[in-house]
C-alpha cells in the first residue's frame, strides 16, 4: 500500500465554480456568463415636444442652473418630472460648455493665424521697398528727399528774406 495521498480526478471549487485537474490545471465549471446577474433595463430615451424643448432652450438661454425649486416649477408648466428638467440642464450644460471650448480653439486658431501672416507680411515688407512709393514716382522722390538745410548761399534756404 502506497503512503501517497489519493487525490480525486477533479476538484470543485464552493465559491467560485472554479475547477482544478490533478495536474492543476484550472476550468470553468459552466458557461461564463451562467451565474451572473442580469444587467439592467435601460430606460428608454425621452421624447420632448418642441414645445418643451422651445421652453427649456429659452430658460437655458437665461439661466445655466436651476434651484429646486425653479426647477420644480419649470417641470410642472412643462408637464415633466423634476429628474426629466434636472437630467436635461445637466446634458445642456455639457453640450454648452464643449461648443464653448471649441469656440475658443477657433478664435485662437484664427489669432495664431493672423500673427502668423502679420509676422510673415511684415518680414517680407522690410526686406522690400515701399511698393506705393515704387509705383509713384513723385512719392518715391519725396521719399529720398533730404531736410531742408541752410547754406552759405542762400539756395535751398528755408530763410529767403535774410
Amino acid at each position: 500500500m502506497s503512503s501517497r495521498p489519493v487525490w480525486p480526478e477533479v476538484f470543485v471549487c464552493p465559491w467560485t465554480g472554479m475547477q482544478r485537474d490533478r495536474f492543476g490545471l484550472v476550468r470553468r465549471v459552466g458557461h461564463p456568463y451562467q451565474n451572473r446577474t442580469p444587467p439592467k433595463r435601460k430606460k428608454p430615451r425621452t421624447a420632448f415636444t418642441r414645445q418643451q424643448v422651445l421652453e427649456l432652450e429659452k430658460r437655458f438661454s437665461r439661466q445655466k442652473y436651476l434651484a429646486s425649486a425653479e426647477r420644480s416649477a419649470l417641470a410642472k408648466s412643462l408637464s415633466m418630472t423634476d429628474a426629466q428638467v434636472k437630467t436635461w440642464f445637466q446634458n445642456r450644460r455639457t453640450k454648452w460648455r464643449r461648443q464653448t471650448a471649441e469656440e475658443r480653439d477657433a478664435e485662437r486658431e484664427a489669432a495664431s493665424r493672423l500673427i502668423f501672416t502679420l509676422q510673415t507680411d511684415k518680414l517680407n515688407f522690410s526686406d522690400a521697398p515701399d511698393s506705393v512709393c515704387l509705383r509713384n514716382s513723385s512719392l518715391h522722390a519725396l521719399q529720398n528727399l533730404r531736410p531742408w538745410r541752410e547754406d552759405n548761399h542762400g539756395e535751398n534756404s528755408s530763410d529767403s528774406a535774410t
